[in-house]
């Protein structure tokens, strides 16, 4: 037997897969999470600082323990999974002494909860799914910026010298405009340029028509439709394993008619035995 099939690899990885392992890693995630939330609390810490401290170091524990036994369980394997390189590098930025210059550190170890992520299946989906639309996002995001450079030169000349303190100049403008596609204040902001430019309430119509209404929602039609994607893909690749499966038995089936069929004398003589 070889060694990535020993028994010790197999019993490890029956462990890890098991149902109740994978549920008490996520209670460990969820109270390590709201653990640490508290420790920003000067009274709970007073009253309750060593028991937090101690969760977090037991739970820190749990999380280095379950890496070394997926390490040893799956071996090379371990590494063709990006979700397990996400879970080391989390838990290895919390093993740094977070002291002297790297106190900031500390202030990182909330990202453990961001194993929720890559424990809870629907979860990793839905993180599957944004990665897969990200170059349709880019795109989006390439012409919505674009729509925004060109709104903000527009603005910085026609309206710098009215409202000098929202479109003297482009980085203001262009601040302006993030602010008006975002539905912040932007009535207010129009009010402002249209007591000396009546006719303004045209461009700012028009602005938030083309980036809000429009640049926005194709933002998030690329993601719903990456989402969709990503669940009819995990609906065909489960048909494909049923289908699969199917083939299997009928192969079987197929290869134990034959053989009666090369054999009548013996199918003669099973039909012929009485029912015990």
């Amino acid at each position: 037997m070889t060694e990535n099939t020993s028994p010790g690899r197999e019993r490890a990885r029956a462990v890890l897969e098991h149902p109740v392992t994978q549920h008490a890693i996520i209670a460990v995630i969820v109270v390590n999470a709201i653990t640490i939330g508290m420790e920003t609390s000067a009274h709970v810490m007073a009253r309750a600082g060593g028991l937090l401290h101690a969760v977090d170091r037991i739970a820190l524990a749990v999380f280095t323990v379950e890496i070394a036994a997926r390490l040893y369980a799956y071996r090379r394997a371990f590494w063709s999974d990006p979700w397990n390189w996400f879970d080391t590098a989390i838990v290895a930025i919390a093993l740094i002494p977070a002291s002297g210059p790297l106190s900031v550190l500390r202030s990182l170890r909330i990202l453990r909860a961001l194993r929720l992520v890559s424990a809870v299946p629907s979860m990793r989906r839905v993180v599957g799914a944004l990665f897969s639309a990200v170059p349709g996002m880019i795109s989006i995001i390439g012409l919505l910026v674009l729509m925004v450079y060109i709104a903000a030169v527009i603005a910085t000349t026609l309206f710098g010298d009215i409202v000098p303190d929202r479109f003297d100049d482009l980085p203001r403008s262009l601040f302006t405009l993030f602010q008006i596609m975002t539905g912040d204040d932007w009535g207010n902001v129009a009010q402002e340029v249209m007591e000396h430019k009546s006719w303004a309430w045209v461009f700012f119509i028009a602005y938030i028509l083309m980036s809000t209404f429009v640049a926005l929602n194709l933002f998030i039609a690329v993601v719903v439709n990456a989402m969709h994607e990503a669940d009819s893909s995990a609906g065909d690749a489960r048909a494909e394993a049923e289908l699969a499966a199917l083939r299997t038995e009928l192969a079987t089936v197929h290869a134990k008619l034959d053989r009666l069929l090369a054999h009548p004398g013996q199918a003669a003589r099973v039909g012929a035995e009485p029912p015990a």
